[in-house]
């Protein structure tokens, strides 16, 4: 399985009015979630790139479960759920103290030319690692 997890712990400037991790910033955590699966991957941005392909969010999907707060350690998980032609679909799920769900997304990426910006398909090696069901 080419399931992924990274630890991060929320910072002061990531609460907001409400005591409570902004949401804005659960995008920002999932992003950093995904860099960290494509490094793990041996895919990093440079060798997409080679590749002919670089990855571009087309739809974004996030379920808030639970809030979190300054100091909580979160966890998130990451997988390729899906390769189709020119797309991806990535989950990922946060986690919180002792295991709680905080939140879920999906995101669909676009494999787009590096040079033009439009479609192309997505690379064999990037295909392959797809994990349905995870």
């Amino acid at each position: 399985m080419n399931v992924t997890q990274m630890e991060i712990v929320v910072r002061c400037t990531e609460i907001d009015v409400n005591g409570h991790v902004n949401n804005a910033k659960y995008l920002e955590y999932y992003e950093w979630g995904r860099e960290d699966w494509f490094e793990q991957q041996g895919l990093d941005y440079q060798t997409l790139k080679r590749l002919g392909a670089v990855t571009v969010v087309a739809r974004a999907e996030v379920d808030y479960h639970q809030a979190a707060h300054q100091n909580d350690r979160l966890t998130i998980t990451t997988w390729l759920e899906q390769a189709g032609r020119t797309s991806l679909r990535m989950r990922q799920r946060i986690t919180g103290p002792f295991g709680a769900l905080v939140s879920e997304a999906l995101f669909v990426l676009v494999t787009v030319s590096p040079e033009t910006g439009r479609p192309v398909l997505v690379p064999e090696p990037l295909r392959d690692l797809a994990t349905p069901g995870a």
